[in-house]
């Protein structure tokens, strides 16, 4: 339930971007908005009911003029009385009517307090009001399918669906607690180990897709790499579909790293074009073989091009613990050329060999493109999965009924940190704080 604090302020911010637009959104929230609203519109407007109104200031003067939406408590986004003015969309014309709803007695809202008090109301669990912010920011066309399906509450189902489970074998254990006096039936030992399994199983689904929503949210940072004159600007134009990239047959041409935000289905990349690897005597070269080790230094994976021209070419130093994906340009010029064992031929040229490439990309980032939906998780959400699956893994092996039953706690506690069924106070600043104002 919400603070005394929550319930006595009545916040208000502009919902629209910044900019101009034809049309702004200003919106209410909290015990005052209909009284806002009569002072604002000049009276109250009916529940869901579009009211075209003048709005105007404290003094009366006429402001904008447009729709006045109310939706009382607690049929509203926050739970609680919400009043959405929508306007002509100037920045001047916003801040003057925002004016006009503190000088009536709101407040200025604070980043993610409107969902915040969704998620206090109820209205929201910890996993969904995260997922609004995540559909806000969704990079690609199928993380943001993933971050409607997190709102929608399919993630929290999944959880929900696997505390139930849990609550049905900690009663079972509690049970067996109660009567220690008593010998637990073998029939109950096997019950437990079978119901234990089976919540094994489908955390390890949940976390499987949630990995993959993962790469969908936070995207994979690919760099290009590899020796001058090998071709490794013309792979990002192909890769990015458009001349980005600056191709000259005079080595060393590529200075900097330049960076080019793309998708392959669906899945957000950055990949990262490199100055070429070698000993040269130019200091700006030099600088730029410098950014080139920074840049591998915290990638997720490396392409490294080496020349199918080239022979018996030197492979260059990339990270060990690097992943990387072997190519082999230019096969253009070399028909019939057969890449290395693992290695890609293809032509940056003729685009030859690209979806390979591109195959491998995703698989060296670790996304399978099986058709199941993924869930668009944060790393908190891997991080309370993988310690719930840790706590089900040492309950597998423990056979003393007391540590048993803790394990299964403690894996429910972590469970319950995703959706915000225990106490989560401390992560409600760090989260609602990445939100938008008016969000």
């Amino acid at each position: 339930m919400p603070s005394d604090e929550l319930t006595r302020d009545t916040i208000a911010a502009v919902a629209t971007p910044a900019g101009r637009g034809g049309i702004g959104v200003l919106r209410v929230s909290g015990s005052l908005a209909l009284a806002i609203a009569k002072k604002v519109v000049g009276r109250a407007p009916k529940p869901r009911t579009a009211l075209h109104a003048v709005f105007r200031d404290a003094g009366g003067e006429a402001i904008d003029q447009g729709i006045a939406l109310y939706f009382p408590a607690p049929h509203s986004y926050t739970g609680e009385a919400v009043l959405e003015l929508q306007g002509h969309g100037g920045p001047v014309v916003m801040q003057v009517l925002l004016a006009a709803c503190l000088d009536a007695g709101a407040r200025l809202a604070e980043p993610g307090e409107f969902t915040r008090r969704a998620f206090l109301e109820g209205k929201l669990d910890l996993a969904q009001a995260e997922a609004v912010a995540d559909l806000i920011d969704a990079a690609s066309r199928e993380a943001a399918r993933s971050a409607l399906r997190s709102l929608s509450g399919e993630f929290s189902a999944a959880i929900g669906a696997l505390q139930s489970g849990l609550v049905e074998l900690r009663a079972l254990t509690e049970a067996m607690l109660d009567f220690p006096e008593e010998d637990v039936d073998s029939l109950d030992r096997e019950d437990a180990v079978r119901r234990l399994g089976a919540l094994r199983r489908a955390l390890d689904g949940i976390l499987a897709q949630s990995r993959q929503g993962s790469l969908l949210r936070s995207g994979i940072h690919i760099v290009i790499a590899g020796r001058p004159n090998v071709g490794k600007s013309s792979l990002l134009n192909r890769l990015a579909g458009e001349e980005r990239a600056i191709v000259a047959a005079v080595p060393g041409t590529t200075r900097d790293a330049l960076r080019e935000p793309i998708e392959i289905d669906g899945v957000p990349l950055v990949v990262v074009d490199t100055a070429g690897l070698r000993i040269s005597s130019d200091a700006v070269e030099r600088m730029g073989i410098e950014r080139t080790e920074r840049e591998l230094a915290r990638a997720d994976a490396a392409i490294v091009v080496l020349d199918a021209t080239g022979g018996a070419e030197e492979t260059p130093p990339i990270p060990p613990d690097l992943a990387r994906i072997e190519v082999y340009n230019k096969i253009d010029l070399m028909p019939g050329f057969a890449a290395p064992r693992g290695a890609i031929a293809l032509s940056a040229k003729t685009g030859e060999g690209m979806d390979a490439l591109r195959a491998a990309i995703l698989r060296v980032a670790g996304w399978s493109s099986s058709g199941e939906p993924v869930y668009l998780a944060r790393e908190r959400h891997l991080r309370a999965l993988d310690e719930a699956r840790g706590h089900l893994e040492l309950a597998a092996k423990e056979q003393r009924w007391e540590l048993f039953a803790e394990e299964l706690r403690l894996a429910h506690r972590a469970l319950g940190s995703i959706t915000g069924q225990f106490d989560v106070e401390h992560l409600l600043g760090e989260i609602f704080a990445r939100f938008c104002i008016g969000k």
